[in-house]
C-alpha cells in the first residue's frame, strides 16, 4: 500500500475537534508510555500538551541521547538554479515572481564548492528550482560528479524523479533525498500549486517511495509549517516518516520542520507557528519515532537553534545561502527565502560545543 492510500484513511478525521477534547490525563498517559501510537502522537501535539511541555522535552532529550548520543551533523545547501515552472504562492522562486533567473555553470559549481569545502563542510545538499528544460537530469548528474570531488556526501533536493532516474542518480553518487510535501492537505495543496509539474499532489507524495526502492541511504520529509494548521500537518509528517521507516528499514529517515519565512511575493501564512509550537513538534516527533533524524535549518535564529540542540536535533545547516551560487555572488536578496541564522560554520560549531555536544562533518564512510 502506497502512503497516499494510508493517508486517505485519516483524511476525514476532524483534528480540531479531537485535540480540543484532549485532557491533561490523556497527555500524561501518552508521555508515560514506552512506545506511543498515533493517538498518543496527536495527544502530544494538542494544545493541552503545552501544560506538560517540560516533561515532554525531558523525555525527548533522554530518547535522543540513547539513540544518537551528543553529535550534530552539519551540512550546507548549494542552490544551483532558480528557474522554475511551478506557480507556488509562497515561494520566492515561483514562476510569477519577477527575479533574475540563472543556472550555475559547471565552473561556477566548482568555485562555490571550493568555498563551502573551505568552511570544513563535507555534506552538501543540491537545491534547485523545478525546470527540466533548464536543469536536465544530465545537468544534475554532472553536478554530482563535480561535487564528489569536494564532499563526502551529496544529497539532492530537486524536482521529483521517476524510479529509473533515481537509480541513475544513485549510481553516480547521490546518497540521500530531501523533498517537502509543503502541505499534506490535498485541497489546500491544489490551491497553492496552480501551475507546473508540482501541481501533481500524488506524484510528489510518493517521491520518497521511488527513491527508497533504489536504496538511497537517507530520505528526509517535511511540510512548510504555516501553510495549514499545525496539528494535522505534523501528524501527517510523522505518519509519512514512520511509513517510510517501516517500508525501508535499512534507510535512514529524517524529518525537517521548516517554518514559513519571508519570501518574494505577497503570500501570508494561514497560521503562525510559534517557537514553543516548534519545540512541541520536535519533541512529539522524537517520542513518536525514536530513531528519526531531526533537521533544523538556518530558517531559525541562532539562539533558538542553540536551545533546540538538547531536545532531539541531529542535523543542522550552517553558513547557508539560499541564493543561486550565493557563496561567491553577493547581491540584494533574491533567494528562495530569507536566512535567519547567518552564523559562520565556526560559530555554529562553537555554539554546539557550548551546549556540550559534538559537531560532526560526516557521519559515515563508504567502504
Amino acid at each position: 500500500m502506497a502512503f497516499y492510500d494510508v493517508k486517505q484513511q485519516y483524511d476525514a478525521l476532524d483534528f480540531k475537534e479531537y485535540v480540543a477534547n484532549v485532557s491533561d490525563d490523556m497527555v500524561i498517559n501518552s508521555i508515560q508510555k514506552e512506545k506511543i501510537d498515533k493517538v498518543d502522537f496527536l495527544n502530544l501535539l494538542s494544545p493541552k500538551a503545552m501544560n506538560h511541555i517540560e516533561k515532554i522535552a525531558q523525555k525527548s532529550h533522554e530518547i535522543s541521547l540513547k539513540h544518537f548520543g551528543k553529535s550534530i551533523l552539519l551540512y550546507a545547501p548549494l542552490y544551483v538554479s532558480n528557474f522554475c515552472i511551478n506557480n507556488c504562492a509562497y515561494c520566492g522562486f515561483s514562476t510569477t515572481n519577477k527575479i533574475k533567473r540563472e543556472v550555475l555553470s559547471f565552473e561556477e559549481i566548482k568555485e562555490n564548492s571550493k568555498v563551502v569545502a573551505g568552511y570544513g563542510i563535507r555534506h552538501i545538499l543540491i537545491v534547485s528550482g523545478e525546470n527540466r528544460t533548464k536543469t536536465s537530469l544530465y545537468y544534475f548528474k554532472r553536478c554530482v560528479e563535480i561535487l564528489k570531488n569536494y564532499f563526502e556526501v551529496v544529497d539532492i533536493e530537486i524536482y521529483p524523479l521517476d524510479e529509473y532516474e533515481y537509480k541513475e542518480m544513485g549510481n553516480i553518487g547521490v546518497s540521500g533525498l530531501t523533498i517537502f510535501q509543503e502541505t499534506y492537505n490535498e485541497k489546500i495543496y491544489k490551491v497553492l500549486h496552480t501551475k507546473g509539474a508540482k501541481s501533481n499532489y500524488k506524484y510528489r507524495l510518493e517521491t520518497c517511495e521511488r527513491a527508497g526502492i533504489c536504496n538511497y541511504r537517507s530520505l528526509n520529509v517535511g511540510s512548510l509549517l504555516g501553510l495549514n494548521d499545525f496539528v494535522s500537518e505534523l501528524f501527517f509528517v510523522g505518519l509519512h516518516a514512520k511509513y517510510l521507516q517501516q517500508k525501508f528499514p535499512a534507510i535512514e529517515v529524517g524529518v525537517s520542520f521548516p517554518r514559513f519565512r519571508p519570501a518574494l511575493g505577497a503570500y501570508h501564512p494561514k497560521s503562525v507557528i510559534s517557537d514553543i509550537n516548534l519545540i512541541q513538534a520536535i519533541c512529539a516527533m522524537r517520542l513518536f519515532i525514536n530513531r528519526v533524524n531531526i533537521t533544523v535549518s538556518t530558517r531559525e535564529s541562532k539562539e533558538l537553534r542553540s536551545n533546540l540542540i538538547p531536545l532531539g536535533v541531529t542535523k543542522m545547516s550552517a553558513a547557508s545561502s539560499t541564493e543561486v551560487g550565493g557563496y561567491i555572488k553577493k547581491r540584494d536578496f533574491e533567494g528562495q527565502f530569507k536566512v535567519n541564522d547567518t552564523a559562520t560554520v565556526e560559530e555554529v560549531k562553537e555554539m554546539i560545543y557550548q551546549k556540550g555536544y559534538q559537531p560532526i562533518m560526516k557521519d559515515w564512510i563508504k567502504l
